[in-house]
């Protein structure tokens, strides 16, 4: 069922939706060098893990469907609504796109799986959970964006997978849990990485851009609400096509760096924005020292340098300017 429901029209289009939410765009080298990475490959990677972990269709589905919202350039959208702390502001849609496809409602139907329960996959805590936990959905973007953005041996990125099962943790949920220590302290690393990466300078100054040059095309007659939820080729054409927003478009695609001042730029497009930190502190089971059973801790009581790292990365300021060198 997984394979067909991919294959739906709704959910192919998310084969022209980056993950890299437009940034690839860019003429940032960082961005260039990034492996393509969609959000159809994003959702069924997080579809296949829950059901590598609960064997159960209406729980994969759910995994498979939440991205089906998602739209050009993804998160960008979110600085458009303003809404780039939580990154929810598309989210609404899901329960709708999934209700009005035919195709989509008649194969879940084949499996006794009705559309109220795959339209929020928030209710499963192997598929969504709350930062710091662990998902299925946060491990497929962690694994997926490294192995694009940073290179990883792919050897590593096994090892970490094949290291994982299922505890019941702290708050008394399911959750993806580590078997080893050292596997755990290494997926740990690998995410704070990301999470560096999701908030620099590059990330913040690109989106909002993008975010503005958009907001100037609707407001234009250019580009219209709708056309969100078509793909990145067709509004990067409409974009292309258009006198202010084509100068625009070419002007981003041109940004090859950014950098910080403490003073706005005045002369030139300078932003001060801030953006949703993602951060992950997984559950590993341990061995108490007086006993033969295995408890879950999660890796920050484990490692303190690791800790260190966490705490310094949810303590970053974004207080200062950004342009375009």
């Amino acid at each position: 069922m997984l394979e067909r429901l991919a294959d739906t029209p709704e959910m192919r289009r998310l084969s022209d939706i980056g993950m890299h939410c437009g940034c690839e765009y860019s003429g940032v080298p960082f961005y260039k060098r990034a492996s393509k990475y969609t959000r159809l490959t994003h959702s069924i990677g997080a579809a296949k893990i829950v059901w590598r972990f609960t064997k159960d269709l209406k729980q994969a589905a759910a995994g498979m469907l939440h991205d089906i919202a998602t739209p050009v350039f993804a998160h960008t959208i979110d600085f458009l609504d303003n809404d780039y702390l939580d990154q929810e502001s598309t989210e609404s849609k899901t329960a709708e796109l999934i209700e009005n496809s035919a195709s989509i409602v008649s194969l879940l139907g084949e499996y006794g799986i009705s559309a109220d329960d795959v339209s929020d996959y928030k209710r499963y805590p192997i598929a969504d959970n709350d930062t710091p936990m662990l998902s299925a959905d946060r491990l497929e973007y962690t694994l997926g964006n490294a192995y694009t953005v940073f290179h990883p041996p792919l050897e590593q990125i096994r090892e970490i997978y094949d290291d994982l099962t299922v505890a019941v943790n702290e708050r008394g949920c399911d959750e993806l849990c580590f078997r080893t220590v050292r596997i755990a302290e290494d997926f740990v690393r690998i995410s704070l990485r990301n999470s560096n990466f999701f908030v620099s300078k590059e990330d913040r100054f690109l989106m909002q851009y993008l975010a503005d040059a958009i907001r100037g095309a609707i407001s234009a007659g250019a580009l219209t609400r709708d056309d969100l939820f078509t793909t990145e080729t067709e509004v990067i054409e409409k974009l292309k096509g258009s006198g202010g927003s084509s100068a625009l478009w070419n002007e981003y695609t041109r940004i090859t760096a950014v950098a910080e001042s403490d003073n706005e730029m005045r002369d030139r497009y300078c932003v001060r924005v801030t953006e949703k930190k993602r951060h992950i502190d997984p559950l590993v089971r341990v061995p108490p020292q007086n006993s033969t059973e295995y408890e879950e801790k999660r890796v920050s009581e484990l490692n303190g340098e690791l800790k260190m790292r966490i705490d310094e990365f949810l303590r970053m300021s974004f207080d200062r300017w950004l342009y375009a060198e």
